[in-house]
């Protein structure tokens, strides 16, 4: 039998449990070789413990290096910082991944498959913000100063293109504003312009102005392979190619670092339908695949792939995708095709 790969599990707040609990189970069917360390975020962990992000839970991602994460709520006020945030920097997730692929046809764009891969620390959200006062307003004037340096820009898009090669993708298209921003994102394009050329040969490189790529992604998203960007670029983009496929309820998420990867759903805690059975576990799933991928694993990443492709095309549909089906309905249709 493999070893066990320790990893953290962190079931999250609203579904976070419910669809949690369907993703352990799959897994177990698939023969998935995580060791699961159970731990509290959000506000579960307020209740429990009063701190959204307690120390257990950060120990146990450093001994780890890996997590699966539910989606958590940032408790509102008491001066609680964002935790996604807090978790990026805190283990130095330098690349979002997002990838974005048709898998129920018969919607407005089929056969979409895009991988945007997203800087993550730096830019306008590692930005110094403050107001200056103008006449009686202290705070007439806000000002925002964001950063990008040399080393972090050539990192995500090494990381890019190396993600490209391993994954048999052809093309990689910077995005930028280098023809407003010169400074910020025109380091960012000379850097992912450096990096291209020691790829040459292997994977294509070209370069699209941020709101040229928004409209071209509605008109022809067919032209786009692996997209790499910025963080804010990066923060858009990434929600609109979901929306190519049906939303955030089929968008996986991955924050990978040198020492540390933690996947996720990116949709929200959706609180209004906890507990009620009826939450769609495809995005946590999804996001399952390519932790199974980051850990070589890729046969059992396939496997249930093909199962959720299986189990689409029969017809299962849960509430958000226009179906009746609740998340028992779904975790059992999964088994079945799995077996």
């Amino acid at each position: 039998m493999p070893d066990k790969i320790p990893a953290t599990l962190i079931p999250g707040d609203g579904i976070g449990p419910e669809i949690v609990e369907s993703v352990v189970e799959i897994l177990d069917s698939l023969g998935a070789p995580f060791e699961w360390d159970r731990q509290l975020a959000g506000l579960a962990a307020v209740g429990d413990s009063g701190d959204p992000l307690p120390l257990a839970t950060l120990d146990s991602i450093r001994r780890t290096g890996l997590a699966l994460k539910g989606p958590l709520t940032t408790p509102v006020g008491g001066g609680f910082k964002s935790i996604n945030v807090t978790l990026r920097k805190e283990f130095e997730l330098y690349a979002n991944l997002r990838p974005a692929r048709t898998l129920i046809p018969g919607g407005r764009f089929e056969a979409i498959d895009i991988v945007l891969v997203r800087e993550n620390l730096e830019g306008f959200y590692a930005a110094m913000e403050h107001y200056m006062p103008l006449g009686h307003d202290p705070r007439a004037i806000a000002m925002s100063t964001g950063f990008n340096t040399r080393t972090e820009c050539r990192r995500i898009v090494e990381y890019a293109f190396d993600y490209a090669v391993k994954n048999g993708r052809k093309k990689v298209t910077i995005v930028h504003k280098a023809n407003i921003l010169k400074a910020l994102t025109g380091l960012f394009l000379e850097e992912g312009r450096k990096v291209a050329k020691e790829y040459e040969g292997r994977v294509e490189m070209n370069d699209r102005i941020v709101d040229a790529c928004a409209m071209q992604l509605v008109l022809d998203p067919w032209q786009y392979d692996v997209i790499v960007t910025t963080n804010l670029f990066g923060d858009i983009l990434s929600d609109l190619i979901a929306g190519l496929v049906g939303g955030l309820g089929m968008a996986p998420g991955a924050n990978i670092g040198t020492d540390a990867a933690i996947f996720e759903a990116v949709h929200g805690s959706a609180p209004d339908i906890a507990g009620k059975g009826v939450a769609n576990p495809l995005a946590m799933l999804l996001s399952t695949g390519l932790m199974l991928q980051h850990v070589g694993r890729a046969d059992l990443a396939d496997r249930l792939t093909a199962g959720i492709d299986r189990m689409l095309a029969a017809g299962l549909r849960t509430r958000d995708l226009g179906g009746t089906a609740g998340t028992r309905d779904l975790t059992d249709a999964l088994l079945q095709q799995l077996r």
